[in-house]
């Protein structure tokens, strides 16, 4: 049976020399929830696992001027479809892994950012996620990395850079975080605040506290209110880089630590703590980048907005502080798949076997508020 890697039909989307026909065959209400972005569902997958005869019906009514690429979760039931397309002389194909596969997928690109040096963001468009790498003076520090590490060394060894420290700017709700692990295979330390190191050996970062990077100084802003030990850095007054605690158009939710057993504070006072930390990044340059560490959709990178910007297209930073609170204590989205179980690991109450990691965070991110 042929197949198209995530990696390749992920080029194929950004380059747009080719689009093929992404068909997801899952159940509605599992492509509703996440699904990769500009494909369309036929959920045949009942009739694929029973029967394939019967998805030859509405299978057959899709258009046949493009290639067709097969999704589903795992890779396996998307292969049978791909079949049965082929016998109706579709040219089609099955996506290796399905969306666990499309999860993988990771894209780097410069920061525009006004400074000597380099920032670069990796993106997670099956995620949401995004991490970065500074880059100075031979020198390098990565915030916020995924479990693929081969992905950062790679960027390491493309500027030819020697790592010096590793930054969590939280402890994640929707990811596995791969900081630890790569702090320990370079031998430099891993920073986390106190608040999220529950029971992770890390190096602590401070409120106001400043690591040398290269030529560039980075320092820590206790931005507690998504989580207690939440850390924006500040990187030389050129760029914020935010965590869960700011995006371009809304805020880091309040309650996933709660929920997940790991914070003794409530909600409501989660959220003012965060209505206080976002007063506090309010403070800086209007000109400043603003990096979260996540965007609600696919990320192409690089994601980055001034600060001005921000202020601009985000509706939570003009509300008051009691209408903050009331919202962000009440307005509760879905959560992150798996969330209590991924947090726990990421403090270090948890361990999960390696080869459990991938499916453990699998599907959307859902951090932000609303």
């Amino acid at each position: 049976m042929q197949e198209i890697s995530p990696e390749e039909l992920g080029e194929q989307l950004q380059n747009g020399d080719r689009d093929p026909l992404v068909l997801d065959i899952r159940h509605e209400e599992d492509f509703e929830e996440w699904h990769i972005p500009g494909s369309i569902n036929v959920d045949v997958y009942d009739r694929v696992t029973e029967d394939p005869e019967q998805a030859k019906g509405p299978l057959s009514e899709l258009p046949d001027d493009d290639q067709i690429v097969t999704v589903c979760a795992a890779g396996v039931v998307s292969e049978t479809a791909t079949g049965v397309l082929q016998e109706l002389d579709y040219d089609a194909v099955t996506l290796t892994d399905g969306m666990n596969g499309w999860s993988r997928v990771h894209r780097h690109a410069q920061v525009p950012a006004d400074f000597d040096g380099t920032l670069v963001q990796v993106a997670r468009p099956g995620k949401g996620c995004l991490s970065h790498v500074l880059i100075s003076d031979g020198e390098a520090a990565v915030f916020d990395p995924s479990q693929y590490l081969d992905e950062y060394d790679t960027i390491l060894e493309g500027y030819d850079a020697n790592l010096v420290g590793v930054f969590d700017t939280h402890a994640h709700a929707d990811q596995v975080s791969g900081a630890a692990e790569l702090a320990g295979r370079h031998g430099v330390p891993y920073y986390l605040h106190s608040g999220d190191a529950l029971a992770i050996d890390a190096t602590p970062i401070a409120d106001t506290q400043t690591v040398t990077v290269g030529g560039h100084d980075i320092e820590g802003i206790h931005t507690p209110g998504h989580s207690e030990g939440s850390v924006s850095f500040d990187i030389d007054g050129t760029a914020l880089i935010t965590g869960d605690t700011l995006f371009h158009e809304s805020v880091g939710r309040v309650e996933l630590g709660v929920e997940a057993g790991i914070e003794d504070s409530d909600v409501e006072q989660n959220a003012a703590m965060l209505y206080e930390s976002l007063q506090r990044l309010l403070e800086y340059p209007d000109d400043i980048l603003v990096l979260p560490a996540h965007d609600p959709v696919s990320p192409e990178p690089p994601v980055a907005a001034t600060l001005a910007e921000v202020k601009e297209r985000n509706s939570d930073l003009r509300r008051g502080k009691e209408e903050f609170v009331r919202q962000l204590a009440s307005d509760i989205p879905d959560h992150p798949p798996n969330f209590e179980r991924v947090k726990r690991t990421n403090v270090g109450q948890e361990s999960v076997p390696a080869d459990e990691l991938a499916e453990l965070e699998l599907g959307p991110n859902n951090c932000a508020a609303e």
